[in-house]
C-alpha cells in the first residue's frame, strides 16, 4: 500500500497528526528550538568568557531551557562547544561564499576573504571573537572554513595564479596570519568593542598583553601574531586615525596574495578593487555581539 498517511504523535495536538513524508511535527521543531537555544547560548559564552569553569546549569539557564534538556541533545559541555565553534564557522564561511559567488578570479576570491575576514571585528564581532578565543581549533581541517579556503587556493594553483608547492602548508600559513588579523583588528575596538578605542587607552594593552586585556588566554602563542603587531608597530606600517582598520585588511590581503606567488605589484591592486556592492551593503549593519 502505497501513498501518505497520517500517524499520531503525543507532540501535537488532537487534530494536527503528522502525516508522514510532508514534514517535522511540532515536537521535532521544540527540540530543534532547544537545540539552537543551547548553541546560541554556548556561543554567547565562548564570546563572552570561554568555555572554562562553566556549568551546565549556567549553560541551560543562559539558554533559557530545562537542566534537563541539555542531555537531550549534548552529551557533554566539550560536545555543546564544538557544535557551537563549527555553528559559528559554518556562519563565516557562509558569508564569505555568499560574497564571492559571483568572482571568476581565484586571486580576488581569496582577497575578498581575507578583507572580510578582518572587518569581522566590526561586522561579526561575537564571530570574531570566538575566532579568537579557540585560535587553531576552529581552523583545523574537518571544519567549515578549511575546505572552503583551501578549495580557493587549490583553483588559484590550477590557474595559475598562485604558485605554492603544498596548498595545506600555505593553508595553514594563511590561517594564522588571518588570527593575527583579527587580534590587530580587535586592539582597535577597546575591551567594550566600541570602535574608535585605542589600545593607549587600557592599561597594559601592550601587544603582548592584548590577549588578556580581551580575555583570549593564549593567543599570544597563535604563530606571528605578537611578532606582525611589534613589527607593524615599529616600522609605523599600520597608522592610527581614519580609514587605518580597514587598510590593515588590504594590506594584510597583499601580503598573503605575494606570500601565494602573485607579483607584488598585481598583489597590491588585486587587494584594494572595490569590494562587491553586497559587501560595501552589508558593512553598513554591523551584527549586535
Amino acid at each position: 500500500m502505497t501513498g501518505a498517511h497520517a500517524v499520531h504523535d503525543p507532540g501535537n495536538p488532537p487534530g494536527e497528526a503528522k502525516v508522514r513524508g510532508t514534514g517535522p511535527t511540532r515536537t521535532d521543531r521544540r527540540r530543534a528550538r532547544t537545540r539552537g537555544a543551547l548553541i546560541a547560548a554556548a556561543r554567547s559564552i565562548l564570546s563572552d568568557q570561554g568555555p572554562a569553569d562553566v556549568s551546565i546549569q549556567q549553560i541551560t539557564n543562559r539558554a533559557d531551557v530545562g537542566f534537563g534538556s541539555f542531555y537531550n541533545h549534548f552529551g557533554s559541555k566539550a560536545e555543546l562547544f564544538e557544535a557551537a565553534v563549527a555553528d559559528a564557522m559554518e556562519e563565516y564561511g557562509a558569508l564569505l561564499d555568499e560574497r564571492t559567488a559571483h568572482l571568476g578570479d581565484p586571486a580576488e576570491v581569496f582577497a575578498v576573504g581575507v578583507r572580510l575576514t578582518g572587518r569581522l571585528a566590526d561586522t561579526h564581532p561575537q564571530v570574531a571573537r570566538i575566532l579568537l578565543r579557540t585560535g587553531p581549533v576552529s581552523m583545523r581541517v574537518g571544519d567549515a572554513m578549511p575546505p572552503r579556503a583551501l578549495c580557493v587556493i587549490e583553483r588559484g594553483v590550477a590557474a595559475g595564479r598562485f604558485r605554492v608547492a603544498d596548498p595545506q602548508v600555505a593553508l595553514a600559513g594563511v590561517a594564522g596570519c588571518l588570527l593575527g588579523l583579527l587580534e590587530l583588528r580587535m586592539s582597535g575596538a577597546g575591551a567594550d568593542g566600541r570602535p574608535g578605542t585605542t589600545p593607549a587607552a587600557l592599561p597594559g594593552t601592550t601587544p603582548a598583553a592584548l590577549p588578556a586585556a580581551y580575555g583570549v588566554p593564549g593567543m599570544a602563542g597563535v604563530p606571528g601574531a605578537v611578532a606582525m603587531a611589534q613589527m607593524a608597530g615599529a616600522a609605523g606600517g599600520f597608522a592610527a586615525g581614519p580609514g587605518a582598520p580597514d587598510d590593515l585588511c588590504e594590506q594584510m590581503a597583499e601580503l598573503l596574495l605575494r606570500m601565494l606567488g602573485v607579483a607584488a605589484d598585481e598583489a597590491a591592486e588585486v587587494a584594494r578593487r572595490p569590494l562587491p556592492d553586497c559587501c560595501a551593503a552589508g558593512l553598513q549593519a554591523p551584527v549586535p555581539a
